[in-house]
């Protein structure tokens, strides 16, 4: 299958004479020594990384770690200073002015953190105000506005204002007003860091559950590591404008990169994130199983009590191969956080 968004050795470079960077000796200094050597700053440091169709992939990592440059760069609203970016199997970085403007309009629609909606209009002209840019009549574009608002749980506000709407209302007409157009892609850059804590699992919730409906191809920004373990399908930790580590959220949790990683993960419950697959033992001879098997893809936490409450140790299948067992003594180390001895 080929990716939806393909991003080779990207570069972006602030500063005099940015160009001289990527690819030199210079490119390899700490993002500090560069910046005394040279006043360049090395936002994103040599990229590469592959969005599958329909997935959502979280680009996470603390301020300054060049994630939200990183997702501006993938629609040239920051002209990258070398690397490729293609979406759909199309260069981006070669797009004239015209099809940059069709992509934005049509294919992409970004998600941000500030609202930016527009305080004279209504709710169903904000969430209809790209396909009135595409020039789709106002009956088509308002009908199509009702849908989205509908999807996103704020039928019956179409004739509110935004100042009239709370925070997590006016972010869902954000992000209605992203879907109306019907792009392949959403990008969304730190789209709820600004609301409350119960606002912000509500829309990220509301996120999860418009992905399983409509089944668009999600790049999500993000310096939370539990947003992100909750959204993503895959996850790229950046640091000092360097990709760390890109992977599951399981294999963040199990298997850290490098001491930054494993300390981002480090108070993660790791019962909550990792699989039976991990913890699984060879059965002995002559042991006897449970009749019934568990998935190898089962969150430890969710086998605990068909665990616990078995006689004898319960198969573990990936498909229709046996890759293990696992029993009480697999189960409780890693539910208070050790890693289980597996025995040959």
């Amino acid at each position: 299958m080929n990716p939806t968004i393909k991003v080779d050795h990207l570069w972006k470079v602030f500063g005099l004479k940015p160009e001289r960077v990527p690819g030199t000796e210079l490119g390899r200094l700490p993002r500090a020594e560069l910046r005394a050597r040279t006043g360049c700053v090395a936002a994103v440091r040599d990229v590469s990384f592959e969005v599958a169709p329909g997935e959502v992939f979280v680009v996470m990592g603390l301020s300054g770690s060049g994630k939200s440059t990183l997702v501006r760069c993938l629609t040239r609203l920051i002209e990258p200073t070398s690397g490729d970016v293609s979406i759909d199997g199309e260069d981006v970085r070669t797009m004239s002015p015209k099809r940059l403007r069709e992509l934005r309009r049509h294919r992409v629609a970004m998600v941000f953190q500030h609202f930016g909606l527009l305080p004279h209009r209504p709710v169903v002209d904000n969430v209809a105000y790209g396909l009135e840019i595409q020039g789709v009549g106002k009956a088509k574009r308002h009908e199509r506005a009702a849908e989205v608002l509908e999807l996103v749980g704020l039928d019956g506000h179409e004739q509110h204002y935004p100042d009239q709407l709370s925070g997590g209302m006016q972010q869902r007409v954000g992000l209605a007003r992203a879907l109306a157009t019907d792009p392949a892609v959403l990008l969304f850059d730190e789209p709820f860091s600004a609301l409350d804590p119960l606002i912000r699992r509500d829309m990220q919730a509301e996120v999860r559950r418009l992905h399983a409906e409509v089944g668009k191809t999600l790049v999500f920004i993000t310096h939370d590591l539990s947003e992100a373990l909750s959204l993503g399908d895959r996850i790229a930790v950046m640091r000092d404008g360097d990709l760390v580590q890109v992977g599951t959220p399981e294999e963040l949790v199990g298997e850290p990169a490098d001491d930054y990683v494993a300390d981002f993960v480090r108070e993660v419950p790791r019962a909550d994130v990792l699989t039976l697959r991990r913890i699984v033992r060879p059965l002995g001879d002559g042991e006897q199983t449970e009749d019934k098997p568990l998935p190898a893809g089962t969150v430890i936490r969710d086998a605990v009590s068909r665990v616990l409450g078995a006689s004898r140790p319960i198969a573990v299948v990936d498909g229709t191969s046996t890759i293990g067992v696992v029993d009480a003594g697999q189960l409780v180390p890693a539910l208070i956080g050790h890693r289980p001895q597996v025995h040959a």
